[in-house]
């Protein structure tokens, strides 16, 4: 549908998972897909930054996570792992609780947390959470009980352009549950 827009080849640069909304980057020639493709790769000059309403509270408000993570693709799901072993892989973020509040449907807690990506492994953020008991709201594949879509936005994007300057994107906090707890 975009290259049909824009009249020309699209390349993705990265990758979001099915049930997430938000920004996305996508390159028109090969060149630069692949130029972004390696910024997100070697981990530098390319940000992204997500917000999720997940449920419970996080202790502490502000910290990171760090855990091995294994990918089963018969199961199409990540899990935590205690130890290396073949395709287990390094997973790390940082995490900051925004604002938390009670959902009037189910009673639960729900906290709204910026999550800071620095690693991009399968489902990163949604198992990681989910394994300390906070899965993301509507994310039933990982814990979930509550009716609504997975509460995971790729909320914001910063890379260098070509010739070095700065550009930077931020997306709207969707309407809807759970979103609309927290604005």
């Amino acid at each position: 549908m975009l290259e049909e827009k824009l009249g020309c080849p699209v390349f993705p640069v990265h990758r979001l998972d099915r049930e997430t909304s938000g920004l996305m980057v996508f390159a028109t020639d090969r060149a630069e897909a692949a130029r972004l493709s390696a910024l997100i790769a070697g981990r530098s000059g390319f940000s992204k930054e997500y917000l999720c309403a997940v449920e419970g509270l996080p202790d502490p408000p502000e910290g990171e996570m760090r855990d091995l993570l294994f990918f089963d693709r018969r199961q199409n799901r990540s899990f935590v792992v205690a130890s290396e072993r073949k395709g287990v892989k390094e997973a790390a973020l940082s995490y900051e609780v925004l604002r938390s509040a009670a959902d009037p449907a189910s009673g639960r807690q729900l906290s709204l947390v910026k999550v800071r990506l620095h690693t991009g492994r399968t489902h990163q953020i949604r198992v990681q959470f989910a394994s300390r008991g906070m899965p993301l709201a509507g994310d039933r594949r990982y814990g979930s009980k509550l009716s609504c879509p997975t509460a995971l936005l790729s909320c914001s994007l910063s890379f260098p352009d070509r010739e070095g300057n700065m550009l930077s994107f931020t997306a709207e906090m969707p309407e809807g549950s759970p979103w609309d707890l927290f604005g």
